[in-house]
């Protein structure tokens, strides 16, 4: 930070996700419903599977972590969202914006490496089921999910770091609801091609890798799954791969459509809604999409209410 940037000392006024007076109270109270459901949601799923014998598997362990960063990168989102739709002039300080960039890249990128040990789960389950309990040991579940934060922490340090070193003194309205990197870069009069080209870089490794893992996995997941003679041992075979396949398109969609496209293609308003999708609504139906889609979850969730 230069010594001129005196914007940059004071902080930033966030626009947040609308200007409209009459929708701040709505859009406030169906915000906080959304977090409360998002918070009770993962923290239950958390709990669930911690204490229900039911649930002491590779495919439960990853969504115990899924969970748990989900509710990490909500909370570091929406709270602030929430203060700023009753707030008048919504200044968030240079420090903490950094903080929020720092802690939703953790987050937002250990996402993507988790769905993607899922997937290889999955895979592992359908295509080598006789070898599933030696191939998903608890040191490699364990390995897979320290990985996906180390590359998380790395991509945040990038991130962080590079921002670190810009001026902003064009402005310090942020037009966004939280401080993520293309709202910063569009107020920095520094030379911005190094960030650019680590969001570049990256962005497209952290989303190429999963997603093409991902879908090399279920390649081979569906022809299996073909091979299997009977409709009803099919059926039950999707249904294991449904919810995970419904988190990782709402995922990966969102994040590429935000990312990933001309800067021209679309207005700030659809950049906005698009970040909604994966900064609040996503840590709302990962839960809803698991529990309710999920026979195990339901059965562990019954014995636990009934203190079986």
């Amino acid at each position: 930070m230069g010594n001129g940037n005196h914007s940059t000392a004071a902080g930033f006024v966030l626009v947040g996700l609308t200007e409209q007076p009459e929708l701040l109270l709505p859009l406030f109270l169906l915000f906080l419903g959304i977090y409360v459901v998002t918070v009770v949601g993962n923290l239950g799923m958390i709990l669930l599977i911690t204490v229900s014998p039911l649930l002491q598997t590779p495919m439960y362990y990853f969504l115990r972590s899924l969970s748990f960063v989900d509710l990490c990168y909500s909370t570091v989102i929406t709270p602030k969202m929430l203060v700023n739709f009753l707030g008048k002039k919504n200044l968030i300080f240079y420090s903490e914006c950094l903080a929020q960039l720092f802690f939703f890249v953790i987050f937002v990128v250990a996402e993507g490496y988790l769905l993607t040990a899922m997937a290889y789960d999955r895979y592992v389950a359908i295509c080598r089921p006789l070898m599933y309990n030696v191939i998903m040991s608890s040191r490699l579940c364990s390995l897979l999910v320290l990985v996906s934060f180390i590359l998380g922490l790395l991509s945040a340090i990038a991130h962080t770091s590079a921002m670190m070193k810009l001026n902003f003194c064009k402005s310090h309205i942020i037009s966004h609801y939280f401080c993520d990197v293309l709202p910063l870069l569009n107020l920095s009069c520094s030379n911005t091609h190094l960030n650019e080209l680590l969001l570049f870089i990256i962005g497209g490794i952290n989303t190429l890798v999963p997603t093409l893992a991902v879908a090399i996995s279920y390649i081979f997941i569906f022809r299996s799954i073909l091979h299997i003679r009977s409709s009803e041992g099919r059926f039950k075979a999707f249904g294991t791969c449904s919810s995970h396949l419904m988190a990782v398109g709402i995922f990966f969609g969102s994040i590429t459509f935000m990312y990933f496209k001309p800067s021209s293609s679309n207005t700030l308003e659809q950049e906005k809604v698009s970040s909604v999708f994966y900064t609040t609504v996503i840590p709302l139906l990962n839960p809803l999409i698991y529990s309710l889609r999920n026979k195990d979850v339901k059965k562990a969730l019954g014995r636990f209410l009934l203190g079986r």
